[in-house]
């Protein structure tokens, strides 16, 4: 019999799945940095390769002997061992083992110690990849998936996922966009100069939509994917901390992911269904993310320049520094709202601003704001629309065309909590109207 003292015991397979993915995803972007710096750019295959393997290990190992004390160090050592094994197979990288040695010990005392992320220069690593994956040659979907795969370590299906599409059509931009770094012989550095700043508005916005994502999913089970959201974060703070990325339209946007990722928490209830705004209990609100927010909103004001991330940071400190929802500043809202859509006119920002007009003016005004969008028609299959007019009928107790707006909301969407959400809201105005037609005339 197996001493108890000595054998621990197994952890749950579900258990492990998410201690390895979560380390996996922190981890998968250094290794795979770093093995493409040490491989080359034009080997980056081999690195995620290398990358996605250690993940199989961990899968395979885990679940019998347990989760190591240090997860972190442990992937470190058996990215290190099977890269080694690679150059040391394969004569074209045989010149490298030295060069491999060295990085990787350094990424291990950096797991052992808990170092910060400049002290290595690793984090460099991850700033030329983030800035590879931006370049101009790349069409942008080709960017965020190429960003989503090599610094986040999704697959192909978790990113097709993500932008409704299908795992086929993302493993092609995948395969498009290594091709054109490898046509194009992309140079694995940060560039300067003007080169810079045209590759910086790729990087943000790239993990501006990874954000996004993680703070709206657009597809599956799950409304909020908050690993998504902590690891742009992660990744926008790591570039604000560089040279290269300590630009005002960088801070502005750390302030907004911190400012709106403060409140995540609040965002669902106890069964993982929505909660609306003036629904929150602010008291859950994450006051240190808020206080580091604000300290960036205010790094972002450093000279002339004013960008889209500004306002919609200044929008978002408008709702955290509100004590409760009755205090919100709409009207200050609204006016950043006008500004913004000079920099964004698209429909989506103007229903967003839609939703600003109707809580300052009422829902009358909301609505003929909404009829008022540019190139509405491209809105058609947004359920947002129709539960945002829903919404604002309803509040003029219009309560059959609220609930026909509901029902195509419903039609449309494919988060389950929003669909709970709005077929609770649907429900309680048919009870509506079945009381209003079993009510006597007068």
């Amino acid at each position: 019999m197996a001493n108890s003292e000595t054998t621990p015991p197994k952890p749950a397979p579900g258990a492990v799945t998410q201690v390895v993915e979560h380390f996996f995803r922190h981890e998968a972007g250094k290794m795979v940095s770093t093995l493409t710096r040490i491989f080359g750019i034009e080997h980056m295959n081999r690195a995620e390769d290398v990358v996605q393997e250690t993940l199989a290990r961990a899968l395979q190992t885990w679940p019998y002997y347990g989760i190591p004390k240090n997860p972190s160090a442990w992937i470190t050592q058996v990215a290190k061992n099977l890269a080694l094994d690679l150059i040391r197979r394969d004569k074209v990288f045989r010149t490298k083992e030295t060069q491999i040695l060295h990085l990787m010990e350094q990424i291990s005392a950096d797991a052992g110690d808990d170092a910060g992320p400049g002290e290595s220069g690793i984090s460099d690593d991850r700033l030329r990849m983030m800035f590879t994956c931006c370049h101009p040659l790349i069409a942008q979907e080709m960017q965020v998936a190429l960003a989503l795969k090599t610094l986040c370590g999704f697959s192909p299906q978790e990113i097709a996922r993500a932008f409704l599409t299908s795992e086929a059509a993302i493993a092609k931009r995948l395969t498009r966009a290594k091709q054109r770094i490898r046509d194009a012989r992309v140079a694995f550095e940060i560039p300067s100069g003007e080169e810079l700043t045209r590759r910086l508005d790729g990087v943000l916005q790239t993990l501006y939509l990874l954000f996004n994502e993680g703070y709206k999913a657009s597809c599956g089970e799950q409304l909020i994917r908050a690993e998504l959201c902590h690891e742009a974060i992660r990744l926008v703070s790591l570039l604000a901390e560089h040279s290269a990325g300590n630009q005002p339209r960088a801070h502005a946007l750390l302030a907004l992911m911190l400012l709106n990722g403060a409140r995540l928490s609040a965002r669902l209830d106890a069964d993982g269904n929505i909660l609306r705004l003036e629904e929150q209990d602010r008291a859950c609100w994450d006051q240190t993310m808020i206080a580091r927010g604000m300290y960036h909103l205010v790094q972002s004001t450093e000279g002339d320049e004013i960008s889209e991330y500004h306002l919609q940071a200044a929008i978002a400190a408008c709702h955290c520094a509100a004590p409760d929802f009755e205090s919100t500043d709409w009207p200050r809202i609204l006016s950043l709202y006008d500004r913004l859509t000079s920099f964004d006119d698209s429909p989506v920002v103007a229903l967003n601003r839609a939703v600003a007009v109707a809580a300052v003016h009422g829902p009358k005004a909301g609505i003929e704001a909404i009829e008022q969008i540019r190139r509405r028609e491209q809105l058609d299959s947004y359920y947002l629309l129709y539960a945002t007019l829903g919404e604002f009928e309803a509040r003029i107790d219009h309560n059959r065309a609220a609930a026909d707006y509901f029902r195509r909301a419903l039609e449309l969407v494919t988060i389950e909590s929003e669909q709970v959400f709005l077929t609770k809201k649907l429900r309680a105005l048919e009870n509506c109207a079945a009381a209003d037609r079993r009510a006597p005339a007068d």
